[in-house]
């Protein structure tokens, strides 16, 4: 572990639209924001291929690429971008303290604030044939990529109150939606799962699991089976959605943080503010009900106002 020790105003953790959009308001308000992005830099939008109802992209882009316009526009204003994982935290709970981080097990940063931005992870079925078709009509996220499949049939997977909003959802788009339940029963509430029963075009298979999507570059169908008879079929579809939930990446604030049962960081009221003084969290690590690009930019707008407040509270 190295002996230097680095002292910033703002440290950003994760990258994301809410991180770049962090790093774009703390830059210039002159706190010198420094952001370790995590493994995946950019966050899942990098794992999608369009992206059309974001605001300023009125012929739609893909997610790697308004990723990379993000991080250049908080590089313009001074943001210093570095490829890292914070591994472990030890933060203040004084007013004007000083939080420390460890980078990679190695390196030391001190930071008066700091704005959580790591995210969350879809879970998916663990497919080899499902995840090398993400993006090519694989999805975790029917708002984000349902408009795609407009007219046409599309598979959810999943049984609570995600999955069958998901599916209303893309009812009122695609021609057929099928729901593949695993189980004999949902487990979504009974006022969405009347909503189900009263769409026409959504059909439930029960005790149904997908055994392997189909197609080489976009999919053509899933195959699945019924796992109380063993019978087996294929359901052509161009689209799937996987909607079996979350995890917040929020793992080494265990602990240390305040958060839901489920994992998800509690902020204060309508602030980014946790339960330590000048710690924020923005995005998805603490929105488990929209999860779009656009709310998790404005949290981060949020987050680094809050920072500059809490600094400016100091002086």
């Amino acid at each position: 572990m190295s002996d230097k020790i680095e002292r910033i105003k703002c440290l950003i953790i994760g990258s994301g639209p809410a991180g770049y959009t962090a790093a774009i308001y703390a830059a210039r308000a002159d706190l010198k924001p420094v952001m370790y992005t995590g493994m995946q830099m950019g966050g899942q939008l990098t794992t999608t291929t369009e992206v059309d109802n974001f605001p300023g992209y009125p012929d739609g882009t893909d997610g790697t690429a308004m990723m990379e316009d993000l991080k250049k526009q908080a590089e313009r204003f001074g943001t210093e971008v570095r490829f890292g994982v914070v591994t472990s935290v030890d933060f203040s709970k004084k007013v004007g303290g000083i939080h420390k981080v460890t980078v990679d097990e190695s390196i030391q940063i001190e930071a008066n604030t700091i704005i959580i931005s790591t995210g969350a992870t879809a879970k998916y079925l663990g497919l080899e044939s499902e995840q090398r078709l993400i993006g090519g009509g694989v999805s975790a996220c029917a708002t984000c990529d349902g408009f795609f499949y407009k007219g046409q049939e599309v598979v959810v997977v999943g049984a609570g109150d995600t999955a069958a909003e998901e599916a209303t959802y893309l009812a009122n788009l695609c021609k057929k939606v099928t729901i593949l339940v695993r189980k004999d029963y949902m487990r979504a509430s009974k006022a969405m799962q009347h909503r189900v029963d009263k769409t026409a075009n959504i059909e439930v298979k029960y005790n149904t699991e997908i055994e392997e999507v189909l197609g080489e570059k976009v999919v053509e169908g899933v195959r699945v089976v019924n796992n109380k008879t063993g019978k087996k079929e294929v359901i052509e579809v161009t689209g799937i959605f996987i909607a079996i939930g979350h995890v917040p990446n929020t793992t080494i604030f265990k602990g240390v943080l305040e958060m839901d049962e489920t994992g998800y960081l509690i902020t204060k009221g309508k602030s980014t503010k946790t339960n330590l003084p000048g710690v924020f969290a923005a995005g998805d690590v603490q929105d488990k009900e929209y999860r779009q690009a656009v709310t998790a930019a404005g949290t981060g707008c949020m987050a680094a106002l809050d920072a500059e407040r809490y600094l400016g509270s100091l002086d």
